[in-house]
């Protein structure tokens, strides 16, 4: 029985020390790290408008992708029906709208740097 209460009281003691050197180590860790530069809030916001820019190209262009291809499937099922050809046409349009859409994208955002003085 004294030889089980001793093994008890070692396990609690190594168990112990573990947990405390452990939580030393989690919360002391922070306070030694070398504290981090404030990137340049310009930079970040060249970088936001960037990556807005890009996927607002890609989104534009692949809806105008979209009604391009819905156009065309539905100019070659019209058949000869004139309000088919109509909206197969409509289609057209909004692709380009589309299209054109996504090539001045990147100058409206040029225009709004300017204006921001970025």
């Amino acid at each position: 029985m004294k030889r089980s209460n001793t093994r008890r009281r070692l396990a609690r003691a190594v168990a112990f020390t573990v947990a405390t050197v452990c939580m030393a180590v989690v919360t002391a860790s922070p306070a030694y790290a070398a504290p981090t530069p404030e990137p340049n809030p310009t930079d970040r916001l060249n970088t936001i408008l960037g990556n807005a820019t890009t996927w607002l190209v890609g989104i534009l262009a692949a809806v105008a992708t979209l009604f391009l291809t819905v156009g065309g499937v539905r100019y070659v099922m019209a058949g000869g029906d004139p309000g088919e050809i109509e909206k197969a046409k409509g289609a057209f349009k909004s692709a380009g709208i589309g299209y054109a859409l996504a090539a001045l994208a990147p100058i409206v955002v040029a225009i709004l740097k300017g204006i921001l003085g970025i």
